[in-house]
């Protein structure tokens, strides 16, 4: 095994060890996760609690930090929610690193400034992606740069026997 494939495993187990770890009240879209369930806005929690599962809500705004974590169940969709920035910048666009464990759908930008996507989560299998937003000032060519970072983890169920 290469080394570098290596220091992936590891970080990914880390990751996934985290997700099991953090069962107090971390906070999603200024929630908590022991809030009001899929209608609330809020995400539904596992029976264990440590992971988001059905739907959940992140909801970005000016000044909150540039990167998350988020630990959902396999089938959960994620509403993403970028409000307006406060610098010149605008929200151009939303990428998965991995589509197969979490597919980016449904962007949409309002002509208040806010934008939204969809995030499907793999609906079987176990896996970790980031998912980014960009932003770039609409007057200034060149390439947009992220601006904020979601890491995702699916994990999945476990079994009973």
């Amino acid at each position: 095994m290469r080394w570098w494939a290596g220091g992936w495993t590891v970080a990914v187990a880390v990751v996934l060890a985290g997700c099991h770890a953090s069962t107090s009240g971390g906070q999603v879209g200024g929630a908590s996760e022991s809030g009001a369930g899929p209608t609330g806005g809020s995400p539904s929690v596992s029976a264990s609690g440590s992971c988001a599962a059905g739907r959940a809500e992140v909801v970005v705004g000016p000044g909150e930090a540039v990167a998350r974590r988020l630990c959902v169940r396999p089938g959960t969709v994620v509403s993403l929610v970028l409000k307006p920035r406060v610098d010149d910048k605008r929200w151009t666009a939303v990428g998965s690193s991995v589509p197969a464990f979490v597919l980016v759908s449904g962007w949409r930008m309002a002509a208040d400034g806010t934008a939204r996507a969809s995030l499907r989560c793999a609906g079987t299998r176990a896996g970790a992606a980031e998912i980014t937003a960009s932003a770039k000032a609409p007057d200034v060519a060149g390439a947009a740069r992220t601006a904020f970072t979601l890491h995702v983890s699916v994990v999945p169920y476990t079994t009973q026997g």
